[in-house]
Formats: C-alpha cells, structure tokens, sequence
C-alpha cells in the first residue's frame, strides 16, 4: 500500500503544470509564471528583468555583475548586516545575479514566512544601500575576486575563446570585469544601471508553492509596485565568428587547457532545435559514451574528460567545448578535435548511437520535472524563448520520431561547426 501511495504522489507531481498569466501594475502587463504545489509548505519566487545582464555593461565592463553584488549590501536604513540577519533570523532565502541577458533576484520561504520575504524584497528594491561605503566594499571585493582568476587556467581559457568567438561585442568581455574597468566604476553607473533595467516593463515574475493564485498575485504587485516602469528593449543577437583563430596563453601549469568554439546557424526558437540537441548529445554532451570521449580519451587516452555542446540561446548560438591535456600532447589533441568533428559531419551518427541518445532523453525526463523548481525554471525558459509552455513535452515527442536520416541530413548542412577557433592555455 505504501509503494502504491508513492507512485501515485510521483504521478501527481509530474501532472503538475505550470499557467502563465498577466498582472498589470501602473499600466505594465507583467508576464507572471505560477504553480501552485502545496506537497510542502514553501514558497519560491523569482523576478527576472529581461536585458538586464552583462549584455547591458556598455562601456563599463562588469557593471551588471558589480550591481547585482550592490543589492546584496541590503537597505541604506538596515545595512548589509542588520538585513542578512532578518533573513537568517526567519529561515529566509535571497540571491540576486546576473547572466548575460537577465538580471534575477530568487527567494523562497516556508509559507508562514513569505509574507516577512516579500517585505524584505520590497525594502531592498526601495532603498538599496548605495551609499560610498558599500561601494567602496563591493569593489574591493571584486577586484579580489579578479585577482583570484589570474591562476583559474579555465576561467582564462573560457574568457579567452568568448574573446575570439564574439570580438567587438558585448559577449567578448568577461563578465565579472577586468581590474582596469571595475577601477573605473563610479556609484553613479550603478545607479543609473538600476534606473534603466530594473523596471517593471521588462519584468517577468515566477511564483510557485503553497499559496493560492489571489495571494501570490498581490504579493507579487505590493513588490513591483515600488518600480518605475522604464522601457523594455529586446535582446540582441550575435553571431560567433567563423575566423578559425588560435590563442596562447603562457602559464605556469603542467596541463594544457584546451577551449575550443564555433558558430552554430540555429536560433534557440527554430523548429530544428530539438535535433540540434540529440547530434550535440552524441557528439559530446552526453559524457561517457559521446564521441569526444571515445576518441580522445578512452582510445587515445588524451584527456581526462572532452566535452562538446551545441548553445542556443536569445542573444547567440555557438558551439563549444573543452578538454585537458598535457602540455606536451596538446597538439594532438587539438587534432583529434578536429577529426571528430569532421568524421561527424561526413559520416553523421550510426543507428544506435540514435537509439543510446532516444532512449537516454525519453527514460531521464521525470528526473527532470519532479521537482517544483525544475518545473517553474523549465516553464520559464520556454517562455522566455518565445516557446509555448509545454514545449519540452512535444520535444520528446519529436525526439522519439526523428530518423537517423533526418538526424544526418541535419548534420550534415551545419559544417560551420568545423570553423573551430581555439584558446589555449599551456606552459
């Protein structure tokens, strides 16, 4: 009885959908995701400010990565330290970053608690603590944290190839900054950043948890009303350059980091993406069993662990991927890369190859929805995405009927990816 009772409470779980809906507040219609799951009597919440990530850094490299550290400083009239002990003192949850296109406070909270989490948010969002001292704070604590970078030879290496894929564009800088342009920082570029991106016109919120739709739905606007309504401005798109470059980065290390990139013709809405994820599962996404694992390290023993992914996103698509080896094998491994890459371009993937990755994608998807932060977060992304919500559903669906001369056919017309530019880091 007890095993049957299990399987049902899973069964409810991944029945559980999320609805999108609107809110209007002063004239905005605010995008609002929400699911209501009362198996445990918490709340979550995100608000998510659309163009709002390092993409938005203008001249000031790291600007929205120092201002998302700003709001962690808590309110000018409690300071960092009286505000971080409210949120311990009530088992409360608050983390505001940014990535490349969005700007994103997250928050949950037992139930009885959530009403205490919304005012905080509010607070926060009212009256940051951008005062000098703060200011002066964060910025001594980013330049240490760039200081710490100078001997991550991945980090080195990632920022390095994002240089060569996306040169003269927002997504070549580095997003925590550099030393020269965090030591240019002035309070009034933070604030500024705030007034233009943290507005309600380009707000979208995610609620889920205990609490009934009316409830959530005035929590969420007693926090937003607080906002001005600014301007939303879409994201812009950029493509990856196919100038096959290579760079090296002489460190002191005993391995060979290899980076290594391309462009990808595919937009993160096209009707071919779902194909687009079972080729990059098979070439090197997938770990063990991949392709780049086979060749480079369980044949020729090369690396550790290569890696290769297909990246699909609103403001870029590229291809990419990693591995380590020794120095003095470098080059060997770069060749191997390469020979993978066209081997699969050419010849494209074998029957069951198709069948390991159909079967991989369709048996791990309850894994991936059984949790109601999987579920919001999936909901978001097709959203975000200009996808309809259900999205992910209909991609297996597709998955499961893709033949192998579709899947082929498909590899075959996207020989960009041989186009490779290399970052690498080496003695």
């Amino acid at each position: 009885m007890k095993q049957i009772l299990i399987i049902i409470f899973l069964i409810q779980g991944w029945l559980m959908s999320a609805v999108i809906k609107e809110l209007k507040v002063a004239g905005v219609k605010v995008p609002v995701i929400y699911e209501r799951d009362n198996s445990l009597p918490m709340v979550s919440l995100e608000i998510v400010f659309r163009n709002s990530g390092s993409l938005e850094d203008g001249e000031h490299e790291g600007l929205a990565s120092f201002t998302s550290k700003m709001f962690t400083e808590g309110t000018k009239e409690l300071g960092s330290t009286k505000f971080a002990e409210i949120l311990d003192d009530n088992a409360l949850h608050l983390n505001i970053s940014n990535g490349n296109e969005t700007f994103v406070f997250e928050a949950s909270s037992l139930k009885e608690k959530f009403g205490t989490l919304c005012k905080m948010i509010k607070k926060l969002l009212q009256d940051p603590n951008l005062t000098n001292d703060s200011f002066k704070k964060v910025k001594t604590m980013t330049l240490g944290a760039i200081s710490s970078k100078e001997n991550d030879y991945d980090y080195i290496a990632s920022n390095g190839l994002k240089k060569l894929l996306f040169a003269g564009t927002p997504l070549g800088h580095s997003s925590l900054g550099t030393k020269e342009s965090i030591e240019k920082l002035k309070l009034i570029n933070i604030e500024e950043f705030i007034k233009k991106h943290i507005v309600t016109s380009r707000a979208i919120v995610v609620i889920g948890g205990d609490i009934n739709e009316n409830e959530a739905f005035k929590k969420i606007w007693e926090i937003l009303s607080v906002l001005k309504t600014g301007n939303y401005k879409k994201v812009g798109f950029y493509n990856a350059n196919d100038s096959q470059e290579q760079k090296i980065i002489k460190k002191d290390t005993k391995q060979a980091y290899v980076y290594f990139g391309s462009p990808f013709y595919l937009k993160v809405n096209d009707k071919d993406a779902y194909k687009a994820k079972v080729a990059a599962f098979i070439l090197g996404s997938s770990g063990f069993g991949s392709r780049m694992m086979e060749e480079i390290r369980v044949k020729k023993g090369l690396a550790y662990s290569a890696y290769a992914r297909v990246n699909l996103n609103k403001s870029y698509s590229d291809f990419s991927g990693y591995l380590q080896t020794k120095v003095e094998t470098k080059d060997e491994a770069i060749k191997s890369v390469r020979e993978v890459i066209d081997n699969f371009i050419s010849k494209g993937v074998s029957k069951e190859e198709l069948k390991a990755a159909k079967e991989f994608l369709s048996g791990s998807e309850p894994l991936r929805v059984e949790t109601l932060s999987q579920r919001l977060n999936r909901a978001f992304f097709e959203y975000y995405r200009g996808l309809k919500l259900g999205y992910s559903a209909k991609e297996l669906k597709e998955i499961e009927k893709l033949s192998l001369k579709e899947l082929n056919d498909f590899i075959f017309i996207h020989k960009e990816i041989k186009k490779l530019s290399f970052c690498i880091v080496t003695k």
